[in-house]
């Protein structure tokens, strides 16, 4: 009896010395304790930063614009001046990757999707530019003010276009996977191919599909449902208000 009390003493005895809190508090640690516990710590570290929005994003939430994955998460995005494959041949958004719109925009854009749902489930909006600072504006003009294509973009010292003030949005259609369907010819193609007022013309002439006719009028038909106009020179490009109406109701995003 007192061999088996003796026992239980001193495992309880050792239960306790052994515990993290009372090594912690005697400088004694365990190497497995710590890893974990170093590991945990750091998870959350990492999780965080990543979350944190770059500089740009933020000065743009900061202006009261909202990010288009947080109002419809199903919508793709590929903003297509975050890379050098457009037709300025730069990267023109150093650290931007979201897109982000002014919250009116956003809502229309959302309906959209939501119209193209019913319509075809298969498919889904994807969003290769949308709101613009008036920096990156002055980048662009920049790269076409001197040459044939300075007729596709709006000088800033005009006031810029609806990109500037997140009314505005270059998109195509494209597959649950993110594969995008054919247009007849690639978003920022500055030519009449993009013209969305000779598609009849280039149909017959055999220069645009019929799929990609069927493509496009798809596209316009989701968009305009949602109160968004299309533009005439450019299939991909869709306006929520006039210039006149964001130039005198709308801030310019700087």
């Amino acid at each position: 009896m007192y061999r088996t009390r003796h026992t239980l003493l001193l495992t309880m005895l050792l239960l306790v010395m052994t515990s993290p809190t009372v090594m912690a508090q005697n400088g004694i640690t365990d190497s497995r304790f710590t890893q974990r516990h170093t590991s945990v710590t750091k998870s959350k570290n990492t999780a965080t930063t990543q979350k944190q929005p770059n500089p740009t994003a933020r000065k743009m939430a900061a202006q009261g614009f909202v990010d288009i994955a947080k109002v419809d998460p199903t919508i793709k995005v590929s903003l297509m001046y975050a890379r050098a494959d457009n037709f300025t041949g730069r990267i023109l958004y150093d650290d931007l990757r979201e897109a982000y719109l002014h919250p009116l925009a956003a809502e229309a854009l959302k309906k959209a999707q939501a119209r193209l749902k019913q319509l075809r489930p298969d498919l889904s909006l994807k969003v290769y530019d949308a709101a613009r600072p008036m920096s990156i504006q002055q980048k662009m003009w920049d790269e076409v003010k001197n040459t044939g294509h300075s007729f596709y973009v709006s000088n800033p010292k005009n006031g810029g276009g609806l990109h500037n003030y997140g009314l505005a949005v270059d998109l195509t259609l494209c597959r649950l996977n993110g594969d995008t369907i054919p247009m007849g010819v690639k978003v920022d193609n500055m030519t009449r191919l993009s013209h969305i007022d000779r598609e009849d013309e280039l149909l017959k002439q055999g220069k645009l599909s019929r799929e990609a006719y069927d493509n496009r009028r798809l596209l316009r038909e989701v968009m305009r449902w949602a109160g968004w106009k299309p533009l005439r020179t450019e299939w991909w490009h869709f306006n929520l208000r006039t210039r006149e109406q964001a130039r005198k109701y709308f801030k310019v995003i700087r």
